[in-house]
């Protein structure tokens, strides 16, 4: 890759660390696109050991790369977003892509499809914790924060995502043990 082809990408990527997602942090701010991705791959990585025969790396560029239309749309929370929203953000995201040297276009493009496919355990496991990490960031922001639906949301968004793996099941349980904990307590 040309450096010039190297920052024009980087310089399109950059909006995600200013383009705000529909929860808050613990401080109170919005959270951005970038921070989420970032916290994701995150997660990805502390759980390589217990999916031994899943492809971290390939979870953690799936990871990376999976909100990247939304540095041209925006972020549209998932209980606004419609299917003409999912499509535009696909559309722009595949046209920024044919631009991409050969590489990169045919790596994107070939993670991009077995992301929308879910049928690897690498593509399950990417979607699995992109949903549990939206719930868990719902949870360390101030209760006062969240809309209506979102109290029912927090203990169903998810759920069928994380129904391949025992873990994390396991690990959805114990989410939304501290949902309903948040919820009585009211912080």
């Amino acid at each position: 890759m040309e450096p010039r082809e190297l920052l024009e990408i980087l310089s399109v990527a950059e909006k995600l660390k200013c383009v705000t997602r529909h929860s808050d942090t613990s401080s109170g701010r919005r959270e951005s696109v970038a921070e989420h991705c970032w916290r994701l791959s995150l997660a990805a990585m502390l759980l390589e050991e217990n999916f031994p025969d899943t492809d971290i790396l390939k979870v953690l560029k799936m990871c990376i790369i999976h909100d990247l239309g939304e540095a041209f749309t925006g972020d549209i929370a998932t209980f606004e977003k419609t299917a003409a929203d999912r499509e535009e953000e696909k559309s722009r995201f595949n046209k920024w892509i044919e631009a991409f040297p050969e590489f990169q276009k045919k790596q994107f493009s070939s993670l991009l499809s077995e992301m929308e496919e879910l049928e690897t355990k690498e593509a399950k496991l990417y979607k699995a914790l992109d949903k549990l990490e939206a719930v868990i960031q719902h949870n360390e922001s101030d209760i006062s924060s969240w809309l209506p639906l979102e109290y029912d949301l927090q203990l169903t968004y998810g759920r069928e995502n994380v129904e391949f793996s025992p873990y994390l099941k396991n690990l959805k349980a114990c989410i939304d043990t501290w949902t309903k904990e948040k919820i009585e307590s009211g912080k």
